[in-house]
């Protein structure tokens, strides 16, 4: 099986010749350049609505080519499938036919047997690689996750970022390998059962390699603001060829990478006044094309608590997107596991216990009401509605442990018995889990924010990180902040990778045997049934107290009792027998600190 996605832009390998296309509204005159060193130079073809082009015989795959546009700069092809020389160098053109799959039989997997493991590709090993990553596929398939989600990919300036900085969204950054390998990772996890899912950002470009303004002035809108600039232009005069570079984004990634769904990086920081949002129209796109033969997933991020966005095949239009990270459930268990209450835990730290029972039955905490961090304004939408398995709740991902100053996981933060607990009951809960990577076997490591920027660039991007911290208590100290590592250091970047020997200490053994049993658990107990969706109706009766009743769609109905504090608390009975204990006696009336039991009665199943 040979996988190609068409496009209307970029370097397309034909039998005996390459097209080159470029968006360039901007330019009179756009000229290819061929080869490095000393290119060929070939004046392209000025086309209606900005497009230059030219179909140039006799050149093939791993040809480097570039554009020079009207201002005499050298740009990548925005387009570019594979960029070996940095986001400042030539592309060079692929021929993604020549990589034969193996896979041909894999559908994908349904979405309610999603637990979902988040890695990022240069920490995940030693190496950094996409075939490094492959070494630990069988292990994560002996842990009992279904899908990787990878932070992005596309390519960045330099060999080290988090990939939130890329600059060419159609290019595997080559730190990790060609596109290729990364091929190779997918088929190599589908052989094992895994999905995998890629993280992509539509809401900016990164600050260094973008040079699309200087020929496309229209892809960005100045009507709108976003933290990084300009917005996207995805509503306004030309934004048709914005929104499809997107789309067809998308699809690229889903249909020649075979790839079994897409994360939406901050939707809400996307500027679309547009009767069908961007997000929409990616979800149509997916749901029309390879969505038809298999399983495709989209899940988002989006601080808005939009539900609109999560709609219900019951409401008549279709799902838009199949699942949403739920900031509210980590918010509420981090107040709960550490104390901490600054910055955006502030509206969660009067009652954490009652936010984080609704957030477990309904999937938002936030259902419109007022937000105190926020000024008064309000936050999110009702969601009661919506299938629990459109909620992804986490204790720790990338965001929550790579911004904070010093990077710390949550094993450093709070003690093994509370993490333990708060583990079971992410996992143990009807929605879609979240883990990040070394959260299993309580990984120590830290995972900072790290990049590879140069000259007064990097100086910006750190001065401007210890100046975010200023408002901390622990940080008011002009020495403490100079204390913060400094994102551009190579050390920063080793700092941050995953010590797998840490398996061999007992601790680390021991945390890693505990995820894997409530995983198991979770398999045989909760899926099946997820299969016919839950709802669930959840309380806070006393400080810490967290207790949420689901009903499955075959009747059974899943009981949590837990006690997040240090003091015993009495909890209303549960139905059924006693499915998982974690540190409390199961026929009791009153649950210890920091434990929790869970019921199970099965009497309706059908």
């Amino acid at each position: 099986m040979r996988l190609a996605h068409a496009m209307p832009f970029g370097a397309e390998c034909r039998a005996d010749a390459t097209r080159f296309r470029l968006w360039a509204p901007s330019c009179e005159h756009v000229a290819l350049e061929l080869g490095r060193g000393t290119p060929r130079v070939l004046d392209m073809h000025a086309q209606e609505g900005g497009w230059h082009e030219l179909v140039v015989p006799g050149v093939g795959a791993g040809a480097a080519y570039a554009f020079r546009v009207d201002d005499g700069r050298v740009v990548p092809d925005p387009a570019s499938r594979a960029n070996p020389w940095d986001v400042g160098g030539p592309s060079m053109v692929v021929d993604p036919r020549a990589f034969e799959w193996d896979d041909g039989t894999w559908r994908g997997r349904p979405w309610h047997e999603a637990v979902v493991y988040e890695l990022h590709v240069g920490t995940f090993t030693g190496e950094g690689t996409f075939g490094a990553a492959i070494a630990r596929l069988d292990y994560l398939a002996a842990l009992g996750v279904t899908a990787i989600e990878l932070m992005p990919v596309a390519d960045f300036a330099g060999r080290r970022n988090w990939g939130y900085d890329g600059v060419l969204p159609f290019a595997p950054d080559s730190a990790y390998g060609f596109p290729e390998d990364l091929k190779r990772l997918v088929e190599a996890a589908h052989e094992r059962r895994l999905m995998v899912l890629l993280d992509v950002v539509y809401n900016h470009f990164g600050p260094e390699g973008n040079h699309l303004g200087a020929y496309a002035k229209p892809f960005f809108n100045d009507a709108h603001k976003t933290p990084w600039g300009a917005a996207i232009n995805f509503d306004g005069a030309h934004a048709r060829t914005v929104r499809d570079f997107f789309v067809h984004n998308a699809l690229y990634w889903i249909d020649e990478f075979h790839l079994d769904g897409l994360r939406l990086d901050a939707v809400h920081a996307i500027a679309d006044g547009s009767p069908v949002h961007i997000v929409e129209e990616i979800a149509r796109a997916i749901a029309d094309g390879p969505g038809r033969e298999r399983h495709v997933h989209l899940v988002l991020e989006n601080d808005a608590n939009s539900a609109t966005l999560l709609r219900h095949p019951g409401e008549g239009r279709g799902l838009i997107s199949r699942a949403q990270w739920n900031d509210d459930a980590h918010h509420a268990f981090h107040v709960l596991l550490t104390g901490e209450r600054d910055g955006y835990y502030a509206d969660y730290a009067a009652e954490p216990a009652r936010h984080l029972a609704r957030a477990l039955a309904e999937g938002f905490a936030w259902q419109g009401e007022t937000s105190g961090h926020r000024g008064g304004a309000r936050r999110g939408e009702p969601s009661r509605h919506l299938p629990l398995t459109a909620f992804m709740p986490f204790l720790q991902n990338h965001d929550q442990v790579g911004n904070r100053a010093t990077g710390e996981r949550l094993a450093v933060l709070a003690p093994p018995e509370r993490v333990r607990l708060a583990l079971a009951i992410l996992l143990l809960a009807p929605s879609v889990p979240l883990l990040f990577m070394g959260e299993e076997f309580g990984a120590r490591t830290p995972f900072l924010y790290f990049c590879d920027f140069e000259g007064e660039l990097a100086n910006a991007v750190r001065d401007g990180r210890r100046r975010e911290f200023a408002s901390f208590a622990r940080f008011a100290d002009e020495r403490a902040r100079e204390a913060i590592p400094d994102p551009g250091s190579e050390e920063t970047f080793h700092a941050s990778r995953l010590d797998w020997e840490s398996l061999d200490r007992s601790e680390h053994a021991t945390a890693l045997e505990h995820c894997r049993n409530l995983l198991a658990l979770r398999r045989s107990a909760l899926v099946p049934r997820l299969a016919r969706g839950a709802r669930g109706i959840g309380s806070s009766p006393a400080p810490g107290v967290v207790v949420v009743d689901w009903t499955f769609g075959d009747g059974a109905r899943l009981g949590l009792r837990a006690n997040l504090g240090d003091a015993p608390a009495a909890v209303p009975p549960a139905p059924g027998e006693v499915l998982h204990a974690e540190g409390a006696k199961p026929a009791s009336a009153m649950l210890a600190g920091w434990s929790a039991v869970w019921t199970l009665d099965a009497a309706g199943k059908a």
